[in-house]
């Protein structure tokens, strides 16, 4: 028999904390009395129990369960589902762990390019990485096309879609792609350095389907998706089905459930398949610490089985003072995503602010390696 181990974050009076851990075992598990199991098997095979309780601060505790990995049937809603279905519910639990035997973290292939491939992807075998996002949300297809062909002109190395762009009627996704992957063509033969356009893919899985074949039909390599919002099983769907994108995945909706920060953006996205998982930056316009930030960025990149590391994208609300701070504290492997502060300047001066954000980034990269 196999057993993977989640981690909960449980909030609760000494004197109860064992009776709580052995209800959330049980409702992680077979969801009935213990006494209404009769089956000697079940008992022995899928009842969760608990491994350990240790303190955590006053009144929280630390608690491992153990799940049976025959519950998940392998599947990804059912994985989300047996670790944190029904506790989810319940208030002042927090899923904050997970370690799956070898068996099970063998059926998800996880990122099909990672930090690797990304490098590969732009001929950038050392150095940080940049990216911007186009804003605001509303610009018709030409403007967009203007902004990522401004961007790409600058260095930028990878140019996406503000999340909020989708395909509404003032820019349609078919006639943006086509239009920014012309932009982005025109700088890279202007500038002879590699630059590319992630479209963002929203939907229903349908959808999904039917933009990632545009997307790839107009040469896309890079893709942004909102795991959260499309739902988890229908992104690694995706990334299974067109596996040639390096996938940008973005945070939205994720603070939506109780799981740590650093468990589901860098491990569970980078488990399904995201490439350079997105998260809010420590000091911006979001709550993280600087903590939370550091411990989310070694999940994304630590060794786990064959699952090739992630690139972690710090981002929401960065600046472009704070790029030497920021590549100081996360390293060469991170990929700094730069929006709004970027686009405080228009036309000529958005191109110089770009190049500017480039140029620190690659100045310092370029120091690192002497």
């Amino acid at each position: 028999m196999a057993w993977l181990t989640a981690t909960y974050l449980i909030a609760s009076a000494p004197e109860r904390i064992e009776e709580r851990a052995e209800a959330l075992a049980i409702e992680q598990s077979v969801e009935c009395p213990p006494e209404a199991v009769h089956d000697a098997r079940i008992r022995d095979e899928i009842v969760a129990r608990v491994a350990s309780i240790e303190p955590a601060g006053e009144h929280r505790f630390r608690v491992n369960v153990r799940i049976a990995v025959q519950t998940t049937g392998g599947e990804t809603a059912q994985l989300i589902n047996m670790i944190f279905g029904n506790c989810s519910l319940w208030e002042n639990v927090q899923l904050t762990g997970l370690e799956l035997p070898p068996e099970l973290l063998a059926r998800f292939t996880g990122p099909r390019h990672g930090i690797a491939g990304i490098r590969e992807l732009l001929g950038a075998p050392h150095r940080s990485l940049t990216s911007a996002a186009m804003k605001p949300q509303g610009m018709h297809v030409p403007a967009i096309a203007t902004m990522c062909r401004t961007l790409a002109r600058a260095g930028v190395d990878i140019v996406k879609d503000d999340h909020g762009i989708a395909d509404q009627a003032y820019s349609p996704f078919a006639e943006r792609v086509a239009a920014c992957q012309a932009a982005i063509a025109e700088a890279v033969a202007a500038t002879g350095k590699p630059s590319f356009y992630a479209p963002h893919l929203i939907g229903t899985p349908r959808t999904l389907r039917a933009h990632a074949r545009i997307a790839r039909d107009a040469g896309v390599r890079v893709v942004l998706v909102a795991p959260m919002l499309v739902g988890l099983p229908a992104f690694r769907d995706l990334v299974d089905e067109f596996p040639e994108f390096v996938y940008l995945a973005h945070p939205s909706f994720g603070g939506a459930a109780r799981i740590a920060p650093a468990l589901l953006f860098g491990r569970i996205f980078r488990l399904l398949g995201a490439d350079a998982p997105i998260f809010v930056n420590y000091g911006g316009r979001f709550a993280y610490s600087q903590d939370e930030c550091g411990t989310l960025t070694a999940t994304a990149r630590e060794p786990w089985g064959d699952v090739r590391p992630a690139l972690p994208v710090p981002a929401g609300g960065m600046r472009l003072d704070r790029v030497e701070e920021l590549l100081a504290f996360y390293g060469p492997d991170t990929m700094l995503l730069i929006g709004g502060n970027l686009l405080l300047a228009q036309g000529d001066a958005l191109e110089a602010r770009a190049r500017e954000f480039v140029t620190t980034v690659e100045g310092i990269g370029a120091r690192a390696s002497a």
